[in-house]
């Protein structure tokens, strides 16, 4: 599996909300900052994105942008953005007025075409929210700039188009299949925006294209578990030791043990978060020799022990 598919893999749109906001100008959009992947697209008419300390940049019809970072974003009608938002969409994906009520269906324009042609709105804005968690979801996030815009015409996939006839659709498996296409939508977005030209993408993306770094990368991967030292990748790299050394640190930033080590830490935390499996077992399965070993070393990274971690995760979901 490559990493950006690994990456991704954590996260799933399943269960998100998606919404279609339809409205006339004036108008503002508020998206919180949070652990989450906020994706929008004005589905009819042109829009502005504003985020503190930048300037506005342009969102035309069915450009796609990616939103991020931390703090609040604004989509809105006007260059300045000063207005008072008619929606805001939490950081867990939920849409609510500008004061936090929480806002039905009816109110952020969910439905189907009846609905559009009743309202005749100018602008048709679509949301949705892939909430995120765990070490390895937070690789990407910490890897993209806060707001991601891929033009229309840079877009290769035509997911987009079959979201957009799904939510029209009434038939059984709706949702199901929703959650299925709006994956495809962030998947072609990241693809399409790491193509785009002026964009110089993480390096973990990159290292899949280098012939030297990928199958290395690929190999470890694929079986973290593995005793790998600088010796055996190179040879899963088929070039010398000093060469495969020298060359992993220009493109990763970092030793490749030093890689290893952080991607088995980032693998641990998200089984300790999402599952069932002893400390014993999962420090087995990332290739610690032991509990114990597991432990010195997950204390070290993220400064608490591996079983206050999961402890600390699941009081959260709760």
């Amino acid at each position: 599996m490559d990493t950006l598919s690994e990456v991704l893999d954590n996260i799933r749109s399943s269960g998100a909300l998606i919404a279609r906001s339809l409205i006339e100008p004036p108008w503002a959009i508020r998206v919180e900052g949070g652990s989450s992947i906020t994706l929008a697209t004005m589905i009819r008419g042109d829009g502005w994105i504003h985020q503190d300390g930048c300037d506005p940049v342009a969102l035309h019809n069915r450009d796609l942008t990616l939103l991020t970072g931390p703090g609040p974003v604004v989509l809105s009608s006007r260059p300045s953005g000063r207005i008072e938002p008619v929606c805001v969409v939490t950081a867990d994906g939920t849409c609510a007025d500008a004061v936090g009520n929480p806002l039905d269906d009816a109110a952020v324009g969910l439905g189907d075409r009846d609905v559009q042609a009743r309202l005749g709105a100018e602008h048709v804005v679509l949301t949705g929210s892939f909430p995120t968690s765990g070490r390895i979801a937070q690789r990407l996030l910490g890897a993209l700039p806060p707001v991601i815009v891929v033009p229309r015409g840079r877009q290769r996939s035509r997911a987009l188009d079959l979201l957009e006839t799904e939510l029209d659709s009434q038939e059984p498996g709706r949702q199901a299949v929703v959650d299925r296409v709006l994956d495809l939508v962030l998947i072609g977005a990241l693809r399409d925006w790491f193509a785009l030209p002026d964009v110089t993408g993480p390096a973990w993306y990159r290292a899949a294209d280098d012939p030297v770094v990928g199958p290395a990368l690929s190999a470890l991967h694929s079986d973290p578990a593995q005793k790998w030292t600088v010796d055996s990748l190179a040879r899963e790299a088929r070039v010398s030791r000093a060469t495969f050394a020298r060359r992993f640190a220009e493109v990763m930033g970092e030793p490749p043990i030093s890689y290893l080590a952080g991607w088995r830490l980032c693998l641990a935390a998200d089984l300790l978060q999402d599952g069932a499996d002893t400390i014993e077992s999962i420090a087995r399965q990332v290739g610690y020799s032991s509990a114990y070993a597991l432990s010195t070393a997950f204390i070290r990274e993220y400064g608490v022990r591996p079983s206050r971690h999961r402890a600390l995760a699941r009081s959260r979901s709760a």
